[in-house]
């Protein structure tokens, strides 16, 4: 019987559930491959594009969330900034203004709102992989060895907070409602009446039915949906409801980017048309 002398050969007389020593794939117990991997692609591409990408929204969201400025061009708002919950927001039409907060609150609206979409996705599970691979290397990518000599998955603190994503969950719901309620506004024109329609009330359109989809997608709400039922047998209206939820939760990854992409365009979109850069283009 092997009793981990041997460099090559796991300690199988160490007490069961104890970890071994520090060194991950670099451990004597580990197979003895000087290559840190043996892949021959451009592996790094992947991850490299991942961080890229979620870096340049963080410094575009950043910048939006801090301006304080051109959020609101009539009758569109911009989902960084809604709902409103302030009172130094600017006046909206039949908007999303709520004005909860009192005058002390000098900063950007925009700061006590964005807590809950941006913490719905931080835990989300598919962007939790993208960062840890984008900006952890934790693994940076498959079949290559991470270069932490530690892991303690999501144990400890801080990671063990990522386990409130269920309940950001319920938030991103409520968010998602108000969005679609401003969407649903964009078919008014700047004096109120109903039967406009712009470019700018269709890219509003888009952005809410990709968070809606996003949303949905989510393993918690797959989970909440139908996760703990031992017979679906007994409940077909479930059961239906979890086959679409499944569906959707296949295209989680797709569904994540698109809609941080589109919820960023149609920031951008109501900020051009809000400092003049050009008029929205009416329909009818």
């Amino acid at each position: 019987m092997a009793t981990g002398t041997d460099p090559a050969t796991p300690d199988l007389t160490a007490a069961p559930g104890t970890a071994p020593a520090a060194g991950g794939v670099r451990h004597p117990s580990r197979a003895a491959i000087a290559a840190r991997h043996l892949r021959t692609d451009r592996w790094w591409l992947q991850p490299a594009a991942t961080a890229a990408g979620l870096l340049a929204f963080v410094v575009y969201s950043t910048w939006r969330a801090f301006a304080n400025d051109a959020y609101y061009a009539a009758p569109y708002v911009s989902p960084f900034y809604s709902p409103c919950l302030a009172e130094n927001c600017v006046p909206m039409k039949g908007g999303a203004d709520w004005g909860l907060f009192g005058s002390w609150w000098a900063l950007s609206p925009a700061l006590l709102v964005l807590i809950f979409p941006l913490g719905f996705r931080l835990t989300c599970y598919y962007y939790r992989k993208a960062y840890y691979r984008g900006f952890w290397a934790s693994p940076p990518a498959c079949a290559v060895a991470e270069p932490h000599a530690r892991y303690s998955g999501e144990t400890r603190f801080p990671l063990i907070l990522q386990n409130v994503h269920r309940y950001f969950f319920y938030f991103a719901i409520l968010v998602a409602g108000v969005l679609t309620y401003d969407a649903v506004l964009g078919f008014r024109d700047a004096r109120g009446s109903w039967g406009h329609m712009g470019l700018g009330t269709l890219v509003l359109l888009v952005n809410i039915v990709l968070i809606w989809a996003y949303t949905l997608s989510c393993h918690s709400c797959r989970h909440i949906v139908g996760g703990r039922l031992r017979h679906f047998s007994r409940h077909p209206v479930r059961y239906r409801m979890w086959g679409m939820v499944s569906a959707l939760n296949s295209r989680h990854m797709l569904l994540a980017w698109a809609s941080l992409v589109s919820v960023a365009v149609a920031d951008l979109y109501v900020y051009l048309v809000a400092t003049g850069a050009f008029d929205d283009p009416r329909f009818f």
